[in-house]
């Protein structure tokens, strides 16, 4: 094997000849699978490094904290070093520069977005509300942005709930009913997700998609890593949250076509947790998104333990695939080892299904796009060592990190402008003011009646009703007619 790979490409590892991924074809997304402890997260090092040492930035969510090592250099043991020499490839420990994020800002740059960017729809997802809780949220939605008020934080979603439940009646005639009680159940999830760390993701400043696209000074790509261990656990509010970096992204971004590489490459971890419960109207929005986006210059890469945890639809997308070893013990474990060895190009000289099942730790199946942007056939493929360091950073080291970061001091410092809740509450205090001057106003003196006038005669009593009378029926004409020319028109 040759010690690099050809010019434009990233070097995966040796079959007895490199196997690389294509730059011009790496916005044609991938696939990387195999079960818990045969090397994924490995193999994501090596590519998000080879992708930032050819000049393409990389966004990557660490799950487990492995990932941050790639701000090091690389310390090669002698099995490492062994593996290197059988590859005929020289190892130079390098660090890749990183920038580190974090949703609640103890582990990197905080990562803030608003509540009107994320929208009804995504936010439905994080609170699972259902079909009809998601409709009254549009429409608290919708009448925010007809009074003005701006969504940005939790606390303005809250305030917006409160203002529709106070409006309900209104509200109702114009959109369809809105329960107050359907209203209550939503402000009672959105307290579960500010008790799972939500309230970090909504507010300002809010994060620049550019900074996810910055190349260092020699021109290699920053490899932007979200400490993702803590926010795991919330599974919803992670795979809903990198949804919508995607969905900002397809929206945000340009069309280029075929680049000679792409602009960005985004790794989705854990990425059966996109999929899980998910309804239709998510689904056909992820399909549609991973469809479009490779016109934008992203390529995305999903990382899971099982290509069945993909749907087919989007599945069939993904066009750079790696499969670790999978482990076949229950029917669905074999369903789903078919799927993955049947999405291979076969190669005559061994039996897919068999040899995933045969790899063993830091192997892998490789079939990747060539210049015609058909897959190759499927190789028995040994994974390159990493030039950075496997493992974590200590705090130290993070910290070090974080102090040379180009965004330093740009995301830290939280700002509350006025938006929802603050206009709300003003106008909660005034009603509430007023109502009070209301109850204050001593009431009217009685006059006595005027000399002549204390008793009136029955035709004149008569004639004032009937004068009354003719004036309301006139009246009630007259606004017939201008609420019937509304409706007309």
């Amino acid at each position: 094997m040759t010690q690099t790979a050809p010019a434009g490409d990233v070097l995966i590892g040796g079959s007895g000849q490199p196997e690389t991924l294509r730059l011009d074809r790496a916005n044609r997304h991938g696939l990387v699978a195999g079960a818990t402890g045969t090397g994924k997260t490995v193999t994501l090092q090596i590519l998000a490094q080879g992708l930032s040492d050819a000049g393409v930035p990389v966004f990557a969510a660490d799950v487990k904290g492995d990932l941050s090592g790639v701000a090091a250099p690389g310390e090669p043991g002698e099995k490492m070093l062994a593996r290197a020499r059988s590859m005929n490839l020289e190892l130079v420990p390098q660090a890749a520069p990183t920038l580190f994020w974090d949703l609640f800002g103890e582990k990197g740059h905080p990562i803030r977005t608003t509540v009107s960017e994320v929208g009804p729809l995504l936010i439905a997802r994080m609170l699972e509300l259902n079909e009809v809780q998601e409709g009254v949220l549009s429409v608290v939605f919708r009448a925010a942005d007809e009074e003005g008020l701006l969504l940005l934080d939790l606390k303005d979603l809250q305030a917006a709930l409160t203002f529709a439940a106070e409006n309900a009646a209104a509200l109702g005639a114009r959109y369809g009913n809105v329960s107050t009680a359907t209203v209550a159940t939503i402000q009672r999830k959105l307290l579960v997700l500010e008790d799972q760390g939500g309230a970090r993701l909504f507010g300002e400043p809010a994060l620049d998609l550019s900074d996810f696209m910055r190349k260092d000074g020699d021109g290699r790509g920053y490899v932007s890593i979200l400490a993702a261990d803590r926010l795991i656990t919330s599974p919803r509010l992670y795979a809903t949250f990198l949804l919508w970096l995607m969905s900002e992204l397809f929206e945000v971004l340009p069309e280029v076509g075929d680049a000679d590489r792409p602009r960005l490459a985004f790794f989705f971890d854990e990425a059966h947790l996109l999929f899980c419960d998910a309804p239709k109207s998510l689904l056909e929005k992820i399909e549609q998104v991973v469809r479009l986006i490779r016109s934008k210059g992203v390529g995305v890469y999903f990382v899971t333990q099982n290509p069945a945890d993909i749907p087919d639809a989007v599945l069939g997308q993904l066009g750079n695939r790696i499969q670790h070893a999978l482990r076949a013990y229950t029917p669905a474990d074999q369903k789903g080892l078919r799927a993955a060895a049947s999405s291979f190009r076969t190669n005559p000289e061994f039996n897919t299904a068999e040899a995933i099942q045969a790899l063993g730790v830091g192997e892998a199946l490789v079939s990747v796009l060539d210049e015609k942007g058909a897959p190759t056939i499927v190789q028995k493929t040994l994974i390159r060592p990493p030039v950075s360091r496997l493992g974590p950073l200590t705090p130290a080291e993070r910290a070090a990190v974080l102090g040379a970061s180009p965004l330093r001091g740009i995301y830290e410092a939280a700002v509350d402008r006025e938006s929802a809740f603050e206009v709300l509450r003003v106008r909660t205090e005034a009603r509430t003011r007023a109502e009070a001057e209301a109850r204050s106003v001593p009431p009217a003196p009685v006059r006595a009646p005027a000399a002549g006038r204390g008793r009136q005669t029955l035709t004149e009593t008569f004639a004032k009703q009937f004068l009354r009378t003719l004036a309301s029926a006139a009246g009630r004409e007259i606004l017939r007619g201008v609420l019937g020319g509304m409706r007309r028109r």
